[in-house]
């Protein structure tokens, strides 16, 4: 998001070795973001496992919002940055601030809303998963993570009503008469920083640790769960064979609860500070240092370039789909069968529930009596997205 209380430059300006550095590392940054947030998209688009989740239409979503704010937003800041002149005039310069809280909300919103998605779908049965996030709620969902953010970006500054009663600040802050420059100068009034900083961090945040706190709740339970399993063993009758599908989901859900965990570590490093200051600067006569806000302001921009990374890194199946773009599709990243290849198995559909029937070949040549597992036939429950 756009600083909001004062301008990026320094009356100083940069000296040739400083620029080159600053101009490295902005680069890096934005095409870090550009090429992973294009790998995102490409990933699930190609991959028809991660087409089944439904979180990752919140994912594809979210990376659109992202290389967005890469491509329209970053550049034009990083200019302004390293030549200490704003030169694409003053209607441009609202534009481009209203795209930069424009996307940046509707990327903190998406992460709200997989936060949301993760809750239902690990802390709920999936019956209750496939109730609650239907087509048409995520459809819905989607909608708002992209008009909310409409009515604190381009209404009010279009309008104007985030300058109300701090025209003459602003004015002074828009030209520096002792290097001729001009700068794009984007600060907010106490109701505006309040309303905007609400709306765009602190309530989806809020949702954010609530959803996460029961994500791991669930997870250390399904923790002890496994380890019961574990310890017991496999007994010798079918019977009591514990459910190796269950066992699955429930590492699986215990591996994304800790993953969501490290996404919203890095999400809250990267705009916490950015909205702490946006909300105490108007109260303090706007006197926070510009090196301090353009350094938050970037800190806000490197967490649209990393959450790519994080599901690289973290997370097998868009690791194996990236690995499979990146390597022009080589067989040995294919997607194995996830319930493995060392059982035999067929499946059956009993009064609508899915079951897999194994069966055991004796060394004589005769087969055990075959063992029925129920089991819940959700792509979501099978492989979470995190």
């Amino acid at each position: 998001m756009e600083e909001l209380d004062v301008n990026v430059s320094s009356s100083e300006g940069f000296g040739v070795a400083e620029k080159i550095a600053l101009l490295t590392f902005i680069s890096a940054v934005i095409l870090m973001a550009i090429l992973g947030n294009l790998l995102v998209m490409v990933a699930v688009c190609r991959d028809r496992q991660l087409r089944k989740i439904k979180t990752n239409y919140f994912i594809v979503s979210l990376a659109f919002a992202d290389l967005l704010v890469s491509v329209l937003v970053m550049p034009f800041g990083a200019i302004e940055l390293v030549q200490d002149n704003w030169i694409y005039g003053e209607m441009f310069c609202l534009v481009r601030t209203s795209l930069d809280v424009l996307l940046t909300t509707a990327s903190i919103l998406h992460l709200c809303c997989i936060s949301l998605d993760r809750y239902y779908a690990i802390c709920c049965q999936p019956l209750v998963y496939r109730n609650k996030m239907t087509p048409l709620r995520i459809a819905l969902m989607l909608g708002g993570c992209w008009t909310i953010p409409t009515f604190i970006s381009f209404l009010p500054i279009m309008q104007g009503w985030n300058s109300i009663g701090i025209l003459d600040l602003i004015q002074q802050r828009q030209f520096n008469k002792a290097s001729n420059s001009t700068y794009c100068v984007f600060m907010v009034n106490k109701p505006y920083a309040i309303t905007c900083s609400v709306v765009a961090f602190y309530i989806p945040f809020l949702l954010m640790v609530l959803a996460y706190y029961r994500i791991y709740l669930t997870a250390r339970e399904h923790a002890r769960q496994i380890r019961i399993l574990q310890r017991a063993g496999a007994p010798t009758e079918g019977r009591h064979h514990p459910d190796q599908h269950s066992t699955h989901r429930m590492k699986t859900e215990t591996k994304a609860a800790k993953t969501l965990c490290i996404i919203m570590g890095c999400f809250c490093l990267c705009w916490a500070p950015f909205f702490i200051t946006n909300v105490v600067d108007p109260f303090i006569n706007y006197t926070v240092p510009e090196q301090l806000w353009t350094a938050f302001l970037w800190l806000g921009y490197i967490n649209s370039g990393l959450n790519p990374f994080l599901y690289a890194f973290l997370n097998k199946s868009f690791r194996r789909a990236f690995l499979i773009i990146l390597c022009c599709g080589d067989e040995r990243y294919r997607r194995p069968s996830i319930l493995g290849q060392t059982v035999p198995c067929s499946t059956t559909t009993i009064n609508g529930s899915t079951h897999v029937l194994r069966y055991t070949v004796l060394h004589n040549g005769h087969h055990q009596e075959h063992e029925k597992l129920p089991i819940h036939n959700d792509p979501e429950s099978q492989e979470s997205c995190f």
